[in-house]
């Protein structure tokens, strides 16, 4: 939830400086996600309004959208003229067709460590310290949702109420930034970690 103090323009203008249009670009042409076709609902549109939603939770995707078209740059949000919010059903495919591949794109091209040798914390003999840390999340009752993530174990001749997602965490102790994370099913073994230890800066 995003503090009454700050304002969506503000947040909009984060937004932009932390994640540059031509980076979402980039990660559209490299999962090959662009479309065939001039559409009302464009995927670098679809990648903000994915990024905005985690931002302004509580409303409803059309209202987030309208939002990011009306404080935007044209750099970040290229839509005719005379554009007009689509309807719900819209969004939702449009949301189905990005699909989740260029979203973990984006995220590794953008998230690093950022830790310097003067951050408090961040290293350890010259070893970068780093934290591993997970959870599990219910996800919606569907048949697509129990084949992907599959059920937590119950109690003999019971069936768990809904499907689990496992999510585990690489955060950067000194910054506390998620730099990498995994999801697989509650019941799966997650595969191990291998973590290449970086030197610490120079200073």
């Amino acid at each position: 939830m995003v503090s009454p103090d700050i304002q969506n323009t503000e947040l909009l203008k984060a937004i932009e400086m932390a994640i540059p249009a031509t980076a979402i670009e980039q990660a559209i042409a490299n999962t090959k996600t662009e479309e065939e076709r001039t559409r009302s609902l464009p995927a670098q549109l679809m990648v903000s309004l994915v990024i905005a939603m985690s931002l302004w939770s509580r409303d409803s995707m059309r209202d987030v959208l309208k939002n990011l078209v009306d404080g935007l740059s044209v750099a970040w949000v290229k839509v005719g003229k005379y554009w007009r919010v689509p309807c719900k059903s819209a969004i939702t495919q449009a949301r189905q067709r990005l699909g989740a591949k260029v979203m973990s794109q984006l995220f590794h091209q953008l998230v690093k460590p950022m830790a310097t040798g003067e951050t408090l914390g961040a290293f350890l003999n010259g070893l970068r310290i780093v934290v591993i840390d997970g959870s599990c999340f219910d996800v919606p009752d569907s048949e697509e949702n129990t084949r992907v993530f599959g059920r937590p174990s119950s109690r003999p001749g019971t069936i768990a109420a809904f499907p689990k997602v496992r999510l585990v965490v690489l955060i950067e102790a000194g910054t506390h930034i998620i730099f990498d994370a995994l999801m697989c099913g509650a019941g799966d073994a997650p595969p191990p970690v291998l973590i290449e230890w970086e030197n610490e800066p120079e200073r």
